[in-house]
């Protein structure tokens, strides 16, 4: 006999039954449990529905993590389109929404360590992480041309150096995370910022440095 297919028809029940399964493997995530060792009821008990209605909304925990991931790069990108979405040189606007992308890391520290080191042993996850982060080269790469055309950046290859510097604010921030933090995050801030203020201008304005002494 066929399995009964999984009804994806929207209701407020059902959206509202999968928020809660996105919400409980997040907390459980933070708590300390690894995805590995996540089984599905447990998950399922702690959104608050049984073992048998969980398939009744997910095909599995994998697609669970996938979802959840989407939903907080969404918000990532949000973040980063305050730089995205401007023109011209603006340290302000670029410092900004790698501020505020590095706050939602740390925000969502757990789920984004389980997506990438999951990655590792599942293509599926590796696929669906690296799709997500294509988002963010896509949208730097179309900046970059942008101020290339209006003469703004010098001529370089924007989609690798597009690639290069995401990829690298990705692995920054993720060894940031699981090395327990391991500069002020101001600090890497500013040199994420400088980074790109460089690689795209050929310039840097960093923030002045205070002394505290």
């Amino acid at each position: 006999m066929a399995p009964t297919p999984r009804r994806t028809d929207a209701t407020p029940k059902r959206e509202r039954i999968r928020q809660d399964v996105l919400r409980a493997m997040e907390e459980l995530l933070t708590e300390g449990e690894t995805y590995a060792d996540m089984g599905v009821e447990r998950l399922a008990g702690r959104a608050g529905i049984s073992r048998t209605s969980f398939y009744f909304y997910f095909r599995d925990k994998r697609e669970v993590l996938e979802l959840l991931t989407a939903v907080v790069a969404d918000e990532l990108y949000a973040a980063a389109d305050i730089w995205w979405s401007g023109t011209g040189v603006s340290h302000d606007a670029l410092r900004t929404s790698i501020e505020d992308v590095s706050a939602l890391f740390v925000q969502h520290g757990p789920l984004l360590r389980a997506i990438v080191e999951v990655g590792t042993y599942e293509r599926e996850v590796a696929e669906h992480w690296r799709a997500l982060i294509g988002r963010f080269v896509d949208a730097t790469e179309g900046r970059i041309l942008r101020e290339q055309a209006a003469g703004a950046a010098p001529p370089f290859a924007a989609r690798a150096t597009a690639f290069a510097l995401v990829w690298g604010v990705e692995r920054a921030l993720y060894e940031q995370f699981v090395q327990g933090e391991v500069f002020e995050p101001a600090e890497l801030v500013e040199a994420i910022s400088a980074m790109w203020l460089r690689a795209i201008y050929g310039l840097v304005d960093p923030a002045p440095v205070v002394d505290a002494g």
